[in-house]
């Protein structure tokens, strides 16, 4: 038996993630075990809690990997810092994170200081990983590969193939060029300063024209071969200065990427209190455009070189689910699978199965869900619901709870979905990566055009513009989108046929597409019973789906979820077997 541990640290989205003989184990973000969203550092309680799910201690992993390389790239390193000469407090804070990757064994020993650590340690490339953690859990036996993202081991991009037991690499762009710095600098213009928040401008790109593709040509350049450059006068990030950065123990800060010249080129940026604007609109469809123009000129040259139609994508730019829609559209790549936790949380995944597969001959299998996180039982949600400080909260909430059998329970959450309610909907594992995928999700029916404005109003309380996602049952697809592939993990948009549009209001966004989650009976049994029973009742088959949480990371135990029911106007909150229910 070989176990492998593999972990992303000191970096956003810290996580862990556990492969056996090739079968991956467990998978889980730190963020939704100490509630900071990308929280970033060491994920101490990540490790632990996947070697506590597979009844095992830290004595008996056999490697243990991390997801970057700290001398990877060093001579590029060395003539970009000789040739710019970098802000000594950029060097500085930059060697303290590298430092801290470095201390691998050092950390682990801090994390269990009554072990022995006899693994061996792993330091596998961050694109590498990210490249493994596309390929090797997909269903193809050969791939084109390709990793998007913002800067990981002085590189924003990396490209290959993968065949079977291994990939080769065939390109990288490197440090100071990346599209994730691009979109991270139009995201903070136009007044999203958070670490994360690139995904409010991809929805509100829909909304905008692109009346600023001449300003984005001026931004980013794009050559024959594939690669792009970004014009780095209109940016912060080079090292020049000594911006804001965090990277350990805490939610990720990321300093201002964009420079004054951006200005000159955009007009004044946005403020974040400030009222949402036909230009910003505009300038979001714009770098939405240019983002996805870069990415099919790379795509088409890979494909060229390549001639696989098969395409396997990671990073945090593999999370533009929108541009992913498109690649079958825009490039002769015609299947495409994105995995799961494709951004930085994912390298954990990559660099355990990139090390298995150095060692092994036998492939991983592919994964087909994403159901790798916590889980609770009947048990622990019943002694919890009969706690005395739960039962006067329920009492003063005036809450019935009931248990039910799985058919009942559908039978009756199909129905408060056709009144309008609106259901917490809590069952099996955690989902693995950003997305809930109707095992920690919230619920409601996608033909209401006011449901939007519901979920805005008694739960969510966010940004009108950002859309909300359709669950479908697998078979139903084609009939209902303008494709008919597996969508799993809900990261790719595809356009809803124009006559269905109208029969689905709360899950068609303004341009007439939807971010697809296809749902199977085997992958996922009792949530493609509800939607099933759904379908019977209304002939539409699927259901609304957002995450379960409120502006917090997504509630991965009961009491998290039952304090999230309880202080919104969340109607229904069914956990497994349990369904509680307000007046």
């Amino acid at each position: 038996m070989t176990l492998i541990l593999g972990i992303n640290a000191f970096h956003a989205d810290a996580a862990a993630a556990l492969v056996k003989d090739g079968q991956i184990l467990s998978a889980v973000e730190e963020e939704r075990f100490l509630r900071l969203k990308h929280w970033a550092g060491f994920p101490s309680v990540s490790i632990q809690w996947c070697l506590k799910d597979a009844g095992v201690k830290i004595e008996d992993i056999n490697h243990i990997s991390i997801n970057t390389k700290p001398n990877s790239h060093r001579l590029r390193r060395a003539i970009y810092s000789l040739s710019s000469m970098p802000d000594p407090g950029f060097l500085i804070k930059r060697w303290k994170n590298k430092r801290e990757r470095s201390n691998l064994r050092t950390n682990l020993e801090n994390a269990f200081p009554n072990s022995r650590i006899n693994a061996n340690l792993h330091f596998i490339e961050h694109h590498q990983a990210h490249l493994a953690s596309a390929f090797y859990p997909s269903p193809f036996p050969e791939a084109s590969v390709v990793s998007v993202d913002g800067f990981g081991d002085f590189a924003s991009s990396a490209w290959g193939f993968g065949s079977q037991n291994s990939i080769r690499i065939d390109g990288h762009i490197y440090f100071p060029h990346s599209l994730g710095a691009f979109y991270t600098a139009i995201t903070q213009f136009l007044g999203f300063p958070n670490y994360g928040d690139e995904y409010k401008v991809m929805g509100l790109a829909p909304y905008g024209e692109d009346n600023y593709a001449d300003a984005m040509r001026r931004i980013v350049t794009l050559h024959s071969n594939g690669t792009y450059e970004l014009n780095l006068k209109y940016f912060q990030h080079t090292g020049k200065k000594d911006l804001e950065h965090q990277w350990s123990h805490g939610s990720p800060v990321v300093g201002q990427h964009w420079s004054q010249e951006l200005i000159e080129l955009l007009g004044p940026p946005r403020m974040s209190n400030s009222p949402m604007e036909q230009k910003h609109m505009d300038i979001a469809r714009s770098a939405q455009v240019m983002y996805e123009e870069a990415l099919f000129n790379l795509l088409n040259v890979i494909y060229e070189r390549d001639n696989c139609s098969r395409l396997c994508i990671a990073g945090g730019c593999g999370a533009n689910s929108v541009a992913n829609g498109k690649i079958s559209k825009r490039t002769r790549f015609t299947s495409v699978y994105v995995q799961a936790a494709s951004g930085d949380a994912g390298g954990a995944l990559g660099a355990a199965l990139d090390v298995w597969h150095q060692i092994s001959n036998n492939r991983c299998r592919p994964m087909s869900n994403a159901y790798l996180g916590c889980h609770s039982s009947n048990l622990e949600i019943t002694d919890l619901i009969n706690s005395q400080s739960i039962q006067a909260k329920l009492q003063a909430s005036n809450c019935t709870v009931r248990v039910l059998d799985n058919s009942s329970i559908c039978d009756e959450v199909s129905d408060a979905l056709i009144q309008g309610l609106v259901i917490g909907w809590f069952e099996g594992r955690m989902e693995w990566g950003p997305r809930a995928l109707g095992h920690r999700s919230i619920l409601g029916d996608p033909r209401r055009s006011d449901m939007k404005d519901i979920l805005n109003l008694k739960i969510k309380r966010r940004e009108s513009f950002r859309p909300f996602a359709p669950s479908v049952l697998r078979e139903a697809v084609f009939d209902w989108f303008e494709t008919d592939g597996d969508v799993p993990f809900m990261m790719q948009v595809y356009s809803i046929r124009e006559n269905k549009r109208k029969l689905i209001p709360a899950v068609t966004h303004v341009d007439g597409s939807g971010r697809l989650q296809t749902v199977t009976e085997s992958d996922n049994q009792r949530y493609y019973q509800l939607i099933n029973t759904f379908y019977k009742k209304t002939g539409v088959p699927m259901i609304l789906n957002t995450s379960f949480n409120e502006n917090e990371p997504i509630v991965s135990s009961p009491k998290e979820a039952l304090d999230c029911f309880l202080r919104t106007q969340m109607d229904i909150l069914v956990m497994e077997n349990t369904i509680i229910s307000r007046g």
